[in-house]
């Protein structure tokens, strides 16, 4: 008889040992010692675990390897925090890397961020960038950089800081952590948006008798805070909130980052009192976001819905924001421009690297324009219309550092929002559960006994840091250069590898346009040679067909 026949299978290997242990601690409970009934209680449920393994039908592992298949699902739950802790390298993206977070935890404790022994980067490795300096550097003083945000029928233009708190909803994050944004950002002098899900009373500190900070009250398709019971925008509702003297600017959101063209609904069970309130929606009904919005369905009618927010706002500064998509899309929103004479003030571009919102993979991952090739395309279409000195600009998608913002103020942005970089002042950890009211650190939780660790005084002290700081280093990267200000950057001043023996300028990567070319010559450009036509002021479809 063969060795082999007489061993168990290795399946059975855990079960049969958890046995032996149960009866052995058996024994020695029932003849030396009462204190082997723990053991006895150990091993009995270990073998009660191998026997629900074998019997159940949901997971193979288990069923095959009873008791041990259970350490797979133990290690894989486990394996997002060893990977970040312990195996992560301080340069890995994933989605922000530990060099950046910890960057952000630095400036926002007001701790030394100075690296030493060189950089991390591979700076021979194909996409790597920088900028280059001056012999003769300047000495930036002043670093609280700002610009001024509205139009000829703008009555009351904001200034605006060159870095600002990018839309997160009261609901997606936990009210301790809207109250210190808003407390660091009315600290700081810089907007906090509010996100589509409204104005909630944790942005109003006002109400409490402190001042508050100035916020950008963004309007998604679901008109949160200014509708009516079928959920279609009410303008009486939306006058009485929008001329406080709190919101500074209006946003209309058209898409976002995270997931463009896709729709939402926060479930009845979250929509809390609290959030209902906010949205003025019923509370425990599920609170639905359509994909697209019912007061406009062309470009010349968002026009004209962005000139009667301006106006029922009392002549605040007004804009759309969007993750760009179908090119035709937004120049049809250019010609309606050309054709009705109405101007946004502004126009925020959100980069399709996501965002704060919890989205599905596809739409993380593929849908949206990353936020170089957007920004460069919406300054590009309004320098060629001769309306870029007539409109600002903002940007958004993964700013965190002063060279993230020196990037896209060299594309075409006017200023810059972060969202993320925010949350890990907060103390975000990257923990990538903010859709499931599990955040560890309060964030991104409705939960009150999990937000109640994100403490408001000393959080929005780093708020108001992060921003500090952020704005300092660029100051310094700025006079670095030889410029006076931000604004001076040029896509010129953008080196980047392209290989490993060649790099180019970006001014040299993509083309930019002359004033007023667009409306000499659209087919300066290929893409405008190919979408250009295909735009109407009247219908966001595509007018005839593309050439290949």
């Amino acid at each position: 008889m063969r060795l082999n026949s007489l061993l168990p299978s290795p399946r059975a290997v855990a079960p049969l040992l958890a046995t032996l242990a149960l009866l052995l601690s058996l024994a020695a409970a029932l003849l030396l010692s009462p204190d082997w009934w723990i053991a006895v209680a150990m091993s009995g449920a270990l073998c009660a675990l191998g026997i629900y393994d074998a019997m159940q039908t949901t997971h193979a592992i288990r069923r095959n390897y009873p008791i041990v298949g259970n350490i797979r699902w133990l290690v894989e739950a486990a394996r997002p925090e060893l990977r970040q802790y312990l195996f992560e390298s301080d340069t890995e993206a994933t989605p922000f890397s530990r060099s950046q977070r910890s960057l952000v935890y630095q400036r926002a404790k007001s701790v030394e961020d100075a690296r030493p022994f060189g950089t991390e980067q591979d700076v021979y490795s194909a996409g790597y960038e920088w900028i280059n300096h001056s012999i003769q550097p300047r000495k930036l003083t002043d670093t609280d950089f700002r610009v001024t945000i509205g139009g000829e029928r703008c009555t009351q233009p904001y200034e605006a800081s060159l870095l600002n708190i990018s839309a997160m909803s009261f609901g997606a994050l936990s009210a301790n952590a809207i109250r210190a944004l808003n407390r660091g950002a009315q600290k700081g002098r810089f907007a906090h948006d509010t996100g589509e899900g409204s104005i909630s009373r944790y942005h109003r500190p006002e109400e409490q008798g402190q001042p508050g900070g100035d916020l950008i009250w963004e309007i998604g398709s679901g008109y949160f805070g200014c509708r009516d019971a079928q959920g279609r925008f009410d303008a009486d509702k939306f006058t009485k909130q929008a001329q406080g003297t709190q919101i500074k600017m209006i946003e209309i959101k058209l898409s976002q980052g995270a997931k463009p063209g896709h729709g939402g609904m926060l479930p009845a069970p979250k929509v809390t009192a609290e959030i209902a309130e906010a949205r003025d929606v019923p509370q425990g009904q599920d609170c639905i976001s359509p994909a697209g919005h019912s007061a406009f369905s062309t470009p010349a009618e968002l026009l004209q819905f962005i000139d009667r927010l301006r106006t029922l706002s009392g002549g605040k500064p007004t804009g759309f924001k969007l993750a760009l998509g179908h090119a035709w899309e937004f120049f049809g929103i250019c010609k309606a421009m050309l054709e009705t004479g109405i101007l946004p003030d502004f126009i925020v571009v959100d980069g399709g690297e996501g965002g704060t919102g919890a989205a599905p993979v596809e739409f993380t991952d593929h849908i949206g324009t990353p936020l170089q090739e957007a920004l460069q395309l919406v300054h590009n279409t309004l320098v060629g219309l001769n309306l870029r000195d007539k409109i600002r600009i903002g940007a958004s998608g993964k700013i965190i550092s002063a060279f993230d913002m020196a990037r896209a103020l060299a594309f075409g942005a006017d200023w810059c929002n972060a969202a993320r970089g925010f949350m890990f002042a907060l103390g975000c950890v990257q923990s990538q559960s903010c859709h499931t009211d599990k955040c560890p650190t309060g964030v991104a939780t409705q939960d009150p006994r999990r937000q109640r660790a994100l403490v408001v005084p000393d959080k929005a002290e780093r708020v108001y840091s992060f921003h500090r700081h952020t704005l300092h280093a660029l100051g310094e990267l700025v006079g670095a250069a030889g410029l006076k200000h931000p604004n001076d950057l040029r896509p010129h001043h953008i080196v980047r590898r392209v290989s490993h023996n060649e790099i180019r300028l970006v001014s040299t990567l993509y083309k930019f346009l002359e004033p007023g070319q667009l409306l000499r010559n659209p087919t300066a450009h290929s893409v405008y040679e190919m979408y250009w036509p295909m735009a109407s002021a009247h219908s966001f479809d595509p007018q005839g067909l593309a050439s290949p």
